[in-house]
């Protein structure tokens, strides 16, 4: 099954870090695991971070709220989860300069999805948050509030995927 198929029919955010860690592997040849993700409020702007020497992702919920009521298809929802965790996870991997964790990010998805794929799309300048014009309406900030999501990083030290 192509890739781009495999991420249609994600139904978790543990799937599509699967297709995340294995998209960056196949490009880069770089993977880790023991990762954990969180969702919180976070203000507006900020998609998502990752505290470098931390194990951990957290992901603005409320803008994942505002895709999710958005009449989008879900391969545009499973696309801008796939680009925000991709972006996340590079950082994990030591990219921490964002314009070039922005730039492997859009290698990686134009050769994991090809160029006009929701992922590429989202990768590219001027980023996810400017493909959903319903962020214009988000109003969020962080509230110090963290929910961890169960399943996420589904690979062990010893059995990478």
């Amino acid at each position: 099954m192509a890739l781009a198929e495999e991420l249609d029919r994600c139904k978790d955010f543990g799937d599509v870090f699967e297709i995340v860690k294995r998209s960056v592997y196949q490009v880069i040849g770089r993977r880790r695991a023991g990762l954990s993700l969180y969702l919180a409020n976070l203000p507006a702007n900020v998609g998502a971070f990752h505290q470098v020497g931390s194990n951990s992702i957290v992901v603005n919920k409320a803008l994942l709220e505002a895709v999710e009521k958005s009449p989008r298809t879900r391969r545009e929802k499973n696309a801008f989860v796939y680009s925000v965790l991709l972006h996340e996870y590079l950082h994990s991997l030591g990219y921490v300069d964002e314009a070039e964790a922005r730039r492997i990010a859009l290698n990686v998805a134009r050769k994991s999805f090809g160029e006009s794929h929701a992922s590429a799309r989202m990768c590219s300048p001027p980023g996810p948050l400017a493909f959903f014009p319903e962020f214009a309406g988000v109003k969020s900030r962080f509230t110090g509030e963290f929910e961890i999501v169960r399943d996420f990083d589904r690979a062990q030290l010893g059995h990478l995927a």
